[in-house]
């Protein structure tokens, strides 16, 4: 059995009840280990298309013993049994759900289907916010600034909003 490692996931949504498939996904995924924090839920306009609904997303913080292509088949389970429908011929499109892997710990990843840290998390103020709400001083293992940095300098110009 592996020694425990932070693993970092962000849950989004834009279709039916935002705030309830994000609560049903982060419980679907609790196979991922003890959770030990999880940001406010945002609200943010959709990335890279549009769309008249806006996203809902939040960031959980867990302890896990699981590889990091375990939490990547995890997180497919989850988008899976909550319906969502991948159309390869479209990157960005409206979902039921959203589960991604941000961190495993400092580990670096470059598979076919895997990489880790995310790829695109320095580009996007709506995954930073409440990534800096959690972990403000955690350094990016690749780009080596610290999330509050990263969040500073992020060229997203999008509008990040807390949900009451």
């Amino acid at each position: 059995m592996r020694d425990p490692e932070q693993l970092v996931l962000i849950f989004g949504s834009n279709m039916e009840d935002r705030a309830g498939n994000i609560r049903q996904a982060i419980s679907l995924a609790s196979a991922a280990g003890e959770e030990v924090q999880r940001s406010s839920l945002y609200e943010s306009d959709p990335w890279g298309f549009s769309a008249d609904v806006p996203f809902y997303n939040q960031v959980v913080v867990y302890r896990t013993a699981l590889a990091p292509t375990a939490v990547l088949q995890l997180c497919a389970r989850v988008e899976q049994q909550m319906g969502r429908q991948r159309d390869p011929s479209t990157r960005y499109a409206s979902r039921v759900i959203d589960v991604d892997i941000l961190f495993h710990g400092s580990r670096v990843a470059n598979l076919p289907d895997l990489i880790i840290p995310h790829p695109r998390l320095a580009a996007r103020r709506f995954v930073l916010a409440p990534l800096a709400e959690l972990l403000p001083s955690f350094i990016h293992p690749t780009l080596n600034k610290s999330i509050s940095a990263l969040l500073q300098e992020c060229p997203d110009a999008g509008q990040v909003r807390l949900v009451p």
